[in-house]
């Protein structure tokens, strides 16, 4: 199967490992719903990593070098984003580093879109405050100033922070926090809005790009992103999205030790057929991925807008059923079990004239053959 590689997961189950080989999808989604119920609806998907081999084989060889999944993120979310105007893209700590700010700050010379991000700091993080106005004495201006070790900051200014109450994770939580604007970045020393906050005992620092986002906000915000992992989770569970099995023989076999400065199989693969091969799996492992993104979208919009009208959604059992806006889940149930049903009673609806058409035609050579 192209496209598989070694990748490092983090987690508190010590039954999981902590290296896999699998697929490293990266999603971009939009945040639909209201204050009853939000969803991160998917936008886009595709495989961002292990597959850089493959992809320069279509391109020319000033066009081989291929983005990490890093920027390959902040390109799709500023494609999804000019369908906006502006927009405000929640990311993992992961994704706060120079080369995403630097293509993020080219996107906005290229377009009139704007697109600021909402991440998170690693506990580690280093700010530079800003450097004095005049320099005394000859040399060149400095480009920053006093380095801030932020992880220090909530011990050493414990009293400057502030306490208020806010909606995070579907809970009235009361947290402190502490809102600076520092440079950060090294060599590109650029004014972020770092956010430190306390909840339940936990220290963080959020960080925006827009300097004129209150810090409330950022707070808020961020507690939004934990949707992308809910919606991977139900398309995992619920459509199962990720039960492809698309291979190709053409493939050579994984090299499950490979080292970083050794030659990756696909490296010999100089065959074009073989290529064209690994290429039309690599396309069909990311259509039936993107498939399965239309149809929890569809899920989710359905859910959002008939929740209230369809009374026969609670015909099962739920521990904590929710009579506001149902799941994904509960709303695939429901489908399964009366889909035909409502194709029956809508017969002018085109589906229901086509399955029909199909049940006639199958009808009239059943009965060629009998005769």
């Amino acid at each position: 199967m192209p496209g598989v590689k070694k990748l490092h997961q983090e987690s508190e189950n010590v039954s999981k490992g902590d290296y896999i080989f699998g697929h490293l999808f990266g999603a971009i989604g939009i945040l639909v719903g209201d204050s009853r119920k939000w969803f991160c609806l998917p936008l886009f998907m595709n495989l961002q990593d292990g597959v850089q081999t493959i992809l320069g084989w279509k391109k020319s060889k000033s066009e081989a070098q291929t983005p990490s999944h890093v920027v390959q993120m902040i390109e799709q979310g500023f494609e999804a984003a000019k369908g906006f105007g502006q927009a405000l893209l929640l990311l993992d700590r992961y994704f706060l580093s120079v080369p995403a700010l630097e293509r993020l700050n080219a996107c906005h010379l290229a377009s009139e879109t704007r697109m600021h991000l909402v991440t998170k700091a690693k506990s580690n993080v280093v700010a530079y405050e800003r450097p004095p106005a005049k320099k005394p004495g000859r040399g060149r201006p400095p480009k920053k100033g006093q380095a801030v070790k932020l992880k220090e900051l909530f011990a050493t200014r414990a009293a400057d922070f502030q306490t208020t109450t806010l909606p995070l994770y579907g809970n009235e939580e009361t947290v402190q926090f502490l809102c600076l604007d520092l440079l950060w970045g090294q060599g590109l020393y650029q004014e972020l809005r770092f956010v430190l906050v306390v909840h339940e005992g936990r220290c963080s620092i959020l960080v925006s790009t827009d300097l004129s986002l209150a810090a409330t906000d950022i707070i808020r915000l961020y507690g939004y992103r934990f949707k992308i992992e809910c919606t991977f989770r139900e398309m995992k569970q619920v459509t199962h999205a990720f039960g492809y099995r698309f291979w190709s023989k053409s493939m050579p076999k994984l090299n499950r030790f490979l080292r970083k400065e050794e030659v990756h199989p696909l490296e010999a693969v100089t065959n074009e057929q073989d290529r064209q091969r690994i290429q039309k799996t690599i396309q069909a492992i990311e259509g039936f991925v993107m498939c399965q993104c239309i149809a929890m979208g569809l899920l989710q919009l359905i859910a959002l807008r008939f929740s209230g009208r369809t009374s026969g959604l609670f015909f099962r059992y739920l521990r904590t059923p929710s009579h506001a806006v149902v799941s994904e889940a509960s709303f695939a149930a429901y489908l399964r079990k009366s889909i035909f049903r409502l194709f029956a009673q809508n017969p002018h609806l085109s589906i229901t004239q086509i399955i029909k058409s199909k049940q006639e035609n199958a009808d009239v050579e059943r009965d060629s053959l009998v005769s």
